[in-house]
């Protein structure tokens, strides 16, 4: 039996009158990568923020590494935080510092490490990011998808145990979209994180994710790996992937 490390159990998210989670369900496995897909607006995005402690739930519960999170205090939340890493959408790199700074910007601030261990660390994830010797530079004069590995450098300088990608192919090209999905999956491989992405990029969730949870009005629409999905005769994960409109009049009986 596969051992649970992050545990979503009856989640409700409203904003306004609007229901983002509906009695919202999800087990992820621990060492596992699971991509998170489906419509603007489905609440992708709100269940990064859920698990780090940016949003809290109108109701249900959330364990995480076998704790209950929902009603952490922010002293709480900034423990639990040290052990995950986020890549966010657009980087989010701090402009006035180097490449390396970045990196380290986290390892510096919450653990106590010698210079020396900052700067084997900082060169050995920038080579892995496929990213050597760029310590010195600054954001302005990388490329998206260069600053896209140092912000994956940066999330793994801590050596979490959960890494949390928000839509970390958006706005590079194929090529690129690919090199970010391989790193993906090896950063799991070589370092056995636990993987949340969230995408609507079907191609880097096939190459990055062992299982794909769609989402569709507040709830999971569809669970499995990558083949079930690929294959799935469900027609709302058939729409998606195929970049249609789902009338769901069509469906009804």
């Amino acid at each position: 039996m596969q051992d649970v490390l992050i545990k979503l159990h009856q989640l409700n998210v409203t904003f306004g009158e609007r229901k983002i989670l509906d009695d919202f369900d999800l087990n992820i496995h621990r060492g596992e990568t699971l991509a998170v897909i489906g419509p603007s607006g489905a609440g992708k995005s709100t269940i990064i923020k859920l698990l780090t402690g940016l949003l809290k739930p109108n109701s249900g519960s959330i364990e995480i590494m076998g704790s209950k999170v929902e009603n952490f205090n922010d002293s709480e939340w900034d423990e639990i935080r040290k052990k995950m890493g986020v890549v966010f959408q657009y980087s989010a790199l701090f402009d006035f510092l180097t490449v390396g700074e970045n990196v380290a910007f986290g390892l510096r601030r919450h653990f106590k490490v010698t210079e020396e261990e900052v700067t084997q660390r900082v060169s050995e994830l920038l080579g892995m990011v496929g990213m050597p010797g760029t310590e010195k530079m600054l954001p302005s004069e990388l490329s998206g998808g260069m600053k896209k590995r140092v912000g994956l450098a940066r999330a793994l300088a801590m050596r979490p145990e959960v890494v949390f990608y928000d839509e970390p192919t958006s706005g590079l090209d194929p090529v690129m979209t690919m090199t970010i999905s391989r790193l993906i999956r090896t950063t799991q491989e070589q370092f056995g994180v636990t993987s949340i992405l969230v995408t609507h990029d079907m191609e880097s969730a096939y190459v990055a994710a062992d299982r794909i949870a769609m989402l569709y009005k507040g709830k999971i629409a569809a669970l499995g790996t990558v083949e079930e999905i690929k294959n799935s005769n469900n027609p709302v994960v058939k729409a998606f992937i195929e970049g249609r409109e789902f009338k769901e009049e069509q469906y009804e009986q």
